[in-house]
């Protein structure tokens, strides 16, 4: 295997793949807010004509962010079919893991000072408890009751008083 050779780049060489079928517009901020705060850690994939393979989201938070130079990482060793085969698989196996909320829910609760929702989680996740270690003393986990319905089911009839009903009628 090749060894993988990081070379940074100027943004403005980049070129979008101009049948990238990924809408990645609203992804964008939250992949921006990531680089502002851990660096770009995931370099763009270009072939050798610097059009981009993967990244594109990753190549707009760069541009939203105002960079000048990325890190990326060109494949010269792929052809024309499996470059096209490398774009669509890199996105449609993202798509496919799925959240194990017990475990996501223990690493929110040692993650004190980040807002993750900078980087889309509350948006996507809506299962996620942040509240898992109330160190506040002057605050209390409130359980609400919830109603349940037992017994028999009275009959609407059963609920009208008709004599009262005719009255106000009346």
């Amino acid at each position: 295997m090749k060894e993988l050779q990081i070379i940074y780049k100027n943004i403005s060489e980049l070129n979008p793949y101009e049948n990238n079928p990924r809408f990645n517009d609203e992804a964008v901020k939250y992949v921006a807010n990531s680089i502002k705060e851990f660096g770009f850690k995931n370099p763009i994939i270009l072939d050798n004509n610097n059009v981009i393979i993967c990244g594109h989201t990753r190549y707009k938070a760069a541009k939203k962010l105002k960079m000048n130079t990325v890190p990326c990482i060109v494949c010269s060793d792929l052809t024309p079919e499996q470059i096209k085969a490398f774009r669509l698989a890199d996105n449609k196996t993202a798509e496919l893991a799925d959240w194990d909320m017990d475990l996501l829910n223990q690493e929110f609760a040692d993650i004190l000072d980040f807002d993750m929702s900078l980087f889309g989680f509350m948006d996507n996740i809506p299962d996620v408890n942040l509240d898992l270690t109330n160190d506040d003393k002057y605050s209390t986990n409130i359980q609400i009751p919830q109603y349940e319905i037992t017994g028999e089911c009275p009959t609407l009839e059963a609920l009208v008083d008709e004599d009262k009903c005719n009255s106000l009628l009346g």
